[in-house]
């Protein structure tokens, strides 16, 4: 039975538990048609996603303190010829990427899990973190009435760099010794989708306007990665929050009351539109 390994990978807040919260609702529930099927949960536990998937069904945010550190999520999935693919979630809160950027290094474990197999990359797509032009910041300031004495060195960390220029780091690395296995597929998957959709923009569209250097980086590389853009939401809305006496929002009550949970779902490429989140995790198997 033929195999494929795809890992997911994106920088915290990035999208990637909602993702899964809906992903396992919807091959568990099978309550609309998906391209891919549940084969077995290979790792992880089977508590925390029904935990999280009810937590999504219920439109109430995800509580972070709840998902602890270092988690590996791997799910067989098979497709209509039966061929398996294993999709992993490995460290699901992102900070395992985080450290491959700011300290250039990576636990073995999740380095395990990098070295083969396609990629489902994640990025916010309202939580970009844009390149500043330093013209802008002195005006900024000047109109600010902010001195700044020349020569005056500014705090700076790795934390501070924006999101596409963290994002072509992690998919280089991905090429480079001891992570690399040539040529891969990757999809970049653009999550909160239905708050940067108003601009008129399709997935890719936004990718080349709103991440150039990624966009510049993947089709300047075509040996290497055959891409796809895809704009996701997994949520459908905003979310209850999980703190104490947080009232329930009118947009949470709103998608509690669907009949269908998983048509909340929405999922485009710019040309056709889907409630299955399987479709890229299907094109990353071919």
């Amino acid at each position: 039975m033929p195999q494929h390994s795809i890992v997911v990978i994106g920088l915290p807040g990035s999208g990637k538990t909602t993702f899964l919260a809906a992903l396992w609702h919807l091959i568990v529930s099978r309550d609309v048609s998906t391209q891919l099927r549940l084969n077995s949960l290979v790792r992880g536990n089977q508590k925390h996603l029904n935990e999280i998937a009810e937590r999504w069904r219920n439109a109430q945010m995800q509580d972070r303190t709840s998902l602890g550190g270092n988690q590996f999520v791997s799910i067989n999935m098979l497709d209509e010829a039966n061929q398996v693919a294993t999709i992993t979630f490995p460290d699901v809160q992102g900070e395992a990427y985080q450290k491959m950027w700011e300290e250039r290094e990576c636990d073995r474990e999740v380095a395990d899990t990098l070295m083969h197999g396609n990629v489902l990359l994640f990025i916010h797509a309202t939580n970009i973190k844009a390149p500043h032009w330093l013209v802008d910041i002195a005006t900024t300031e000047r109109v600010l009435g902010i001195q700044v004495e020349e020569g005056t060195p500014v705090p700076w960390s790795p934390r501070l760099a924006p999101t596409q220029v963290q994002a072509v780091s992690l998919l280089t690395s991905l090429t480079e010794e001891p992570l690399d296995s040539g040529p891969r597929r990757l999809v970049v998957v653009l999550s909160a989708w239905d708050k940067a959709s108003g601009e008129g923009l399709s997935p890719p569209d936004f990718l080349r306007e709103k991440l150039p250097l990624l966009h510049q980086y993947l089709n300047t590389n075509p040996q290497q990665w055959d891409f796809r853009v895809y704009g996701v939401s997994a949520q459908g809305g905003d979310y209850d929050e999980v703190k104490a006496g947080a009232k329930p929002t009118q947009s949470a009550e709103d998608l509690r009351v669907l009949d269908l949970p998983s048509t909340r779902i929405d999922l485009t490429d710019g040309t056709s539109k889907s409630h299955d989140l399987t479709v890229p995790l299907a094109w990353l198997m071919k």
